[in-house]
């Protein structure tokens, strides 16, 4: 099985699939960003918007530190560590979604959202919901409808992400709060300059855009950004000292059928 070879590098860790669907995810970008890391390999990896976990499971580091605002999906990886098992029964049905996302909402209002039961309901209603979107109202609500896939891969056994997820740590919150050492590596993959940044109900503003350039940029440590490449991002990344390339990537998800390739910068700052 797939979940049972060996990443490149990873010593005797499993190599296993990003356990959840994310709008925006970095797979196709780890061969851009292999290169940049197998030089600090022995550098603890340190990704504060670590999203759907693509790039850290591609480059498999020995010590990782990953952070994202949605508490949700941290909680989910967190029980993937413990050796989570899914008991809830998943199918592929409209009353079904709708029925476990008012659970999944009850567990929130109820303060227990870093439950297991809660981090089961996250995984059905990612893997079963609209394009794999998260998303949550301004009460902190999941409300992405129910998806239109004709079948849906679930899985209920998680025991490989013991092994993947060792010497790795999950925390929640802002990235200006995320406790880094001088020596990190650090790839941060905010979200993309545009209109819509409700990956949660906080949102991201161009002053956040702002702030994690200039707490990027302090940093000693070698740095990697990526970024749909606007006008205002290359410009403040060069203003910034940062070396830019940019890349085409692949857009999977637009509300208006455009999937033509979205122009990205690649921003690195050597260590000090």
């Amino acid at each position: 099985m797939e979940e049972q070879r060996r990443a490149p590098g990873a010593g005797d860790r499993p190599c296993v699939r990003p356990p959840l669907k994310w709008a925006g995810g970095k797979r196709w970008l780890v061969p851009h960003l292999r290169p940049l890391w197998e030089a600090h390999r022995h550098r603890r990896l340190v990704e504060p918007f670590c999203g759907g976990l693509a790039v850290t499971l591609g480059l498999m580091p020995e010590r990782a530190l990953l952070n994202d605002i949605n508490p949700h999906a941290i909680n989910f990886y967190r029980w993937l560590q413990r050796g989570l098992t899914v008991t809830l029964p998943m199918v592929n049905d409209r009353e079904c979604y709708y029925a476990y996302r008012e659970r999944f909402n009850a567990l929130i209002r109820a303060g227990e959202a870093d439950s297991p039961e809660a981090a089961q309901c996250f995984y059905y209603l990612n893997r079963t919901g609209y394009n794999g979107l998260c998303r949550f109202n301004r009460q902190g609500g999941f409300n992405v409808p129910f998806g239109r896939y004709r079948t849906v891969g679930y899985q209920s056994e998680f025991s490989a992400y013991v092994a993947a997820f060792r010497g790795w740590e999950f925390i929640t919150g802002d990235f200006e709060r995320v406790p880094l050492a001088p020596d990190d590596f650090v790839y941060a993959d905010p979200p993309y300059d545009v209109e819509f940044t409700s990956y949660a109900k906080e949102g991201f503003t161009w002053d956040d855009q702002v702030r994690l350039a200039e707490w990027l940029a302090k940093h000693p440590g070698p740095v990697v950004l990526s970024n749909q490449a606007t006008e205002r991002v290359v410009r403040l990344y060069t203003e910034l000292g940062f070396t830019l390339r940019f890349l085409d990537a692949p857009r999977r998800i637009s509300c208006n059928g455009d999937r033509a390739p979205a122009r990205e910068v690649l921003a690195t700052r050597r260590s000090a």
